[in-house]
Order: C-alpha cells, then sequence, then structure tokens
C-alpha cells in the first residue's frame, strides 16, 4: 500500500513543491495562461453539458431496459476509454473533411471544426461521454424500480414519473457524472492538439511550453490545472458521498 501511495504521490508532491508561490502567481497573471485555462473549463462545460441531454436519456434505457444488443452498446459506450486518444483527434477529422457527407453537410453550414472551439467541445464530449453515462446509470440503477410503478400506478405518466420521481432520486449520479465528465475533458491532451492547436487548452499550453522552454516554465501551469483538478475532485466527492437509503 506504501509503495502505491507513494508511486501515487511523490510525482504530484514534487510538481506542486517546486514552483514558488512567486512563480505561481507570475504565471496566473499571464493572460495567456488563464485564456488556456478558462479554454480547458468553458469546451469541458460545454462538453459536461451535451453530455447531460444525450448522455442522460441513453444511461436510463441502459439502466431499465433489456433488449436485444444492449451488451453491444454497453461496450460501444466504453470505447473512446479504451482507443488512443490521437487515434480519436484523426477519426473526427476524419468524417469532418470535406471529403466526407458530414463534414461537406458541415462545411455548408458554416461549421468549422479543425482549429476551433466547436473541435474541442467534440472531442471533450467524445472522451468524456462514457462516464457520464456510465455514472448515471448507476444512479438508475439504484433506484427500485417498484417507486417508478407505484407512481405509474396512480396516474402519473411515464414522463411526469421520470422528472418527479427518478430525476430527483438519481441526481448525484447524474451530477457526479459531469463531474467526471468535466474531470476527464479538462485534463485532454492527445486528441485536442490533433482536432486543435489553437484556440489553446491548458494541456496544450503545458506541452508548448514544456517543449519549447523545459520544466520551468511549464510547471507553474502544470501547477494551476492540478488546483482545478482538485476542486473538481473534491466537488466529485461531495456530490458522491453517502446518501440516506430510501425505503
Amino acid at each position: 500500500m506504501v509503495i502505491v501511495l507513494a508511486f501515487i504521490f511523490l510525482p504530484l508532491f514534487e510538481m506542486v513543491s517546486q514552483p514558488t508561490a512567486a512563480d505561481l502567481g507570475e504565471t496566473i497573471k499571464d493572460g495567456d495562461v488563464r485564456r488556456a485555462i478558462w479554454m480547458s473549463l468553458y469546451t469541458s462545460g460545454l462538453a459536461a453539458l451535451i453530455s447531460l441531454v444525450l448522455g442522460t436519456p441513453f444511461a436510463y434505457l441502459l439502466a431499465r431496459k433489456n433488449f436485444w444488443g444492449k451488451r453491444f452498446l454497453e461496450s460501444a459506450v466504453d470505447l473512446p476509454i479504451m482507443i488512443p486518444h490521437p487515434v480519436i483527434g484523426i477519426a473526427i477529422l476524419s468524417i469532418a473533411s470535406a471529403g466526407h457527407p458530414l463534414g461537406a453537410l458541415l462545411n455548408d453550414l458554416g461549421v468549422r471544426v479543425m482549429g476551433s472551439v466547436t473541435g474541442i467541445v467534440a472531442v471533450l464530449t467524445f472522451v468524456g461521454l462514457p462516464f457520464h453515462v456510465n455514472s448515471a446509470r448507476s444512479g438508475f440503477q439504484a433506484i427500485p424500480v417498484r417507486l417508478e410503478n407505484v407512481s405509474r400506478s396512480l396516474g402519473a405518466s411515464m414522463g411526469n414519473t421520470f422528472t418527479r420521481v427518478t430525476l430527483p432520486l438519481a441526481w448525484r449520479g447524474i451530477v457526479a457524472g459531469m463531474i467526471m465528465c468535466l474531470a476527464r475533458a479538462v485534463s485532454e491532451f492527445g486528441a485536442v492538439v490533433i482536432v486543435a492547436y489553437h484556440p489553446m487548452t491548458a494541456p496544450v499550453m503545458i506541452y508548448e511550453r514544456f517543449t519549447a522552454y523545459g520544466l520551468k516554465y511549464s510547471q507553474p501551469v502544470a501547477v494551476w490545472l492540478i488546483i482545478v483538478c482538485l476542486v473538481l475532485f473534491f466537488l466529485l466527492r461531495i456530490v458522491s458521498g453517502p446518501a440516506k437509503a430510501k425505503s
């Protein structure tokens, strides 16, 4: 156990302890750094919202229905977790190119993917969606089906049952999924750097400063990104804390 904890915490401790408070203060005063961190949070937030809208009904379907091909769909949801992320970036650019029907349609609509916020959000949604779907599905599965059946037997429609019974009981899993999606998206580098080097996100800026100037100039930016991730981690712990069992 000690070896595992040392393996996790020692590199992080060395990372956060080397830059001085003056270094961190000077770094966060840099407009480029603030814009990169904001771009990461902004695009990751959009990805989390898209995952909420698209992923929550899908998670409910997986939690409540049994149908042919369900195992395949459950496996497909987890594919973005296993695929190398530069491959994800290349795949998204492939369907967004002018030679692809979808890419041609996007071009006709004036939607640009490569080198744009749209492209970054598409990538972050792709890598973050599985975390939201899996967390929301677990939240729905924890709710006894009989509660929904009682609501329906009392005359409530399926929609009213979902919004007034299911969602209030499953909110922890749904919100935790959004936070996990947001945290995963904030840290994404491999796919983003393929699709959109600019506008620059925080991980891309860390990479650029490391390759151009070395550890001294990349570490303070990395520490600020760690701080952002720690805030998201504590929010996740608060949301996913023990809930009172409902009879």
